[in-house]
Formats: structure tokens, sequence, C-alpha cells
């Protein structure tokens, strides 16, 4: 499989936005982003950039050019948090646990979930 290309943060907000309903027009990309100040030509300009990275398609109608993305939000969450750790904690899954556990508040409900991993873990060893 072609590795997945490191996806800017506002090529996270244009791919969230088709993730949600696909495909869309860059017009209607435009409108659902209307909360980034951003102008029509920096949204085609993000499209045309994931497009020539391959994590965008886009399909000429006889109205308009639509856009659907082409990598499920799982693989591009799956390649951006291995990059994170390669970079941040030198690939210990371990360290960037211990820090997230020791620096954040975390529900009952997710110490339940994370227990409830490690036990899978352990028994799968």
């Amino acid at each position: 499989m072609k590795p997945i290309p490191r996806i800017s943060d506002s090529e996270w907000d244009v791919l969230g936005i088709l993730w949600k309903k696909a495909p869309l027009t860059a017009n209607e990309v435009f409108d659902k982003l209307s909360d980034k100040n951003w102008k029509l030509s920096t949204v085609r300009t993000f499209l045309a950039r994931l497009e020539k990275k391959g994590v965008v398609g886009s399909q000429e109608n006889q109205s308009a050019k639509t856009y659907s993305p082409l990598l499920s939000r799982e693989e591009c969450v799956r390649e951006a948090s291995q990059s994170f750790l390669d970079r941040v904690f030198d690939g210990a899954t371990a360290s960037l646990l211990v820090h997230f556990a020791r620096n954040k508040r975390l529900s009952a409900r997710d110490l339940d979930e994370l227990e409830a991993i490690l036990a899978k873990k352990r028994k799968a060893k």
C-alpha cells in the first residue's frame, strides 16, 4: 500500500467535511467551512493539494467538479498518530500513554476503556 502523505491542519478541516458527506463541490465545502473565514480560492487550493497527494479524488459532472475522499478517516488518523508517536515519543507507545495518563483528566469511562484494552492486550501475549 502506498504511504499516506502528511496532511496539514487546514487539509484535515477540508477532509472532515468530505468524510461527513461526499461527493461535494468546492462551493459546498466552502459553505460548510464558513467559520474559517477562508476564500473560495483557498478551499480550492486545499482540495487540489489533497487530490495531488492522492487523499481526495474528483469527478467532472455536467454542472461542477465534485470531490470525495479516497482514504478513510481511520487510515489517516492511524498514519498521523504513528507519525506523532515517532516524532515526539521516539515510537514508544508506553511513553505516550503514560504522558496522557499523568497530564490529562480521564473520566471513569475513559479509565474503564483503557483497563479493558490493557486486559485484552495482556491476554493476547
